[in-house]
């Protein structure tokens, strides 16, 4: 049975496989911890803004998988900077012949299909995204006023601090807030001629008006803020109010948050494919030194040259070879049972018979 993708290593390429080898794995643990790094600041980023995404968004699961995945990569790179700094050394070598097999079937499976899953989420979850903010921020928008509910306290000061660390307003613009009551019933007086008369025009009993809450404005701009009456073109007659320059935030935050977190999903996922290529080149180095060395007795200066290969045999072997293993000895059926042999016969000179011949054997004793 012929080994899958055999290559022959004499001394010297022997001896540069580990050393590249070696510092392909310190190369893979430096990627390793930057994308740890990208999930981890992924992961806080999520956390923080948890409140303005559904509770149905997959995208969550995209950071946790990306940080087992680069945390084994991280592993696999020690590993491997530690068994090709070895294998220099025919002391040294000898306590990691019986440990790389296992850590290499472990990486293969483990970190291979955990780094395959979360470049898979890296390229199908930002599209939920758009979705979830959507939802999110609408539920955020319209639990704003209920600062005296359970549950929903947070809600005006989480989403305050939404508007001016990012610089947004509303869902998608200020306009939003025209469609909502944002202002608490505690602040309203409902001895108030106008309350009544807003809260009487609605058809759901809400007190709509065209005004935004304070976090929407902008505190760099040099004139003061707008934030009541923006629908009506009398009340502020040196600003026109179908101009974008109302000292408010133009963009909504749906469309700040989507890019933020779209982009830190596109640097995870690139930082994602370098790990997995650095991961797969370190598992192969490593596979085809151990194999090499195994046929030279873990002596990596052994005279003659050695042949590294991934499977001892073909798929097709190993596939056969196991299944026999597994089946067991060979039982034959009933009607394949093979004849009993008969005793051989004594050879006897010709003429004689078997009474001479016993006669002959008791007068020599």
């Amino acid at each position: 049975m012929a080994p899958v993708l055999p290559l022959v290593l004499p001394l010297q390429p022997r001896i540069r496989l580990a050393q590249g080898l070696w510092l392909l794995s310190w190369l893979l643990v430096l990627v390793g911890g930057l994308t740890l790094l990208c999930s981890g600041h992924l992961l806080v980023q999520l956390w923080h803004l948890g409140t303005f995404l559904a509770p149905s968004c997959p995208f969550s699961a995209l950071p946790q998988v990306a940080l087992a995945a680069s945390a084994v990569a991280l592993g696999t790179g020690l590993v491997g900077s530690g068994a090709s700094r070895a294998s220099l050394d025919a002391e040294q070598y000898p306590p990691w012949r019986g440990v790389l097999g296992p850590l290499l079937v472990a990486g293969t499976a483990g970190g291979g299909g955990l780094l395959v899953l979360a470049l898979g989420l890296a390229l199908a979850l930002p599209g939920t995204l758009d979705t979830g903010l959507e939802e999110g921020l609408g539920s955020a928008l319209v639990h704003y006023k209920d600062t005296e509910v359970p549950g929903r306290c947070q809600a005006k000061r989480l989403l305050d601090e939404l508007q001016l660390r990012h610089h947004c307003c509303g869902r998608h613009g200020y306009k939003d807030w025209f469609g909502i009551q944002w202002v608490s019933n505690r602040y309203l007086d409902p001895n108030d001629p106008d309350v009544v008369d807003r809260i009487q025009s609605n058809v759901e009993g809400l007190y709509l008006i065209d005004g935004v809450p304070f976090s929407c404005c902008n505190p760099h701009s040099p004139r003061p803020c707008l934030q009541s009456q923006l629908s009506d073109p009398h009340a502020h007659p040196l600003f026109d109010p179908r101009q974008p320059n109302l000292n408010l935030w133009s963009q909504g935050c749906h469309e700040v948050l989507l890019g933020h977190l779209q982009g830190l999903a596109s640097t995870l996922g690139n930082m994602l494919a370098v790990t997995f290529l650095l991961q797969t080149l370190v598992l192969l180095g490593l596979r085809y030194l151990q194999t090499a060395l195994e046929g030279l007795g873990g002596v990596i200066d052994g005279e003659g040259e050695a042949q590294g290969y991934l499977f001892p045999a073909g798929l097709k072997d190993m596939l056969k070879t196991a299944w026999l293993q597994g089946a067991g000895p060979h039982r034959p059926a009933p009607g394949e049972t093979p004849p009993e042999e008969k005793p051989p016969k004594e050879c006897l000179p010709e003429g004689w018979t078997r009474l001479e011949s016993s006669q002959l054997l008791i007068g020599s004793r």
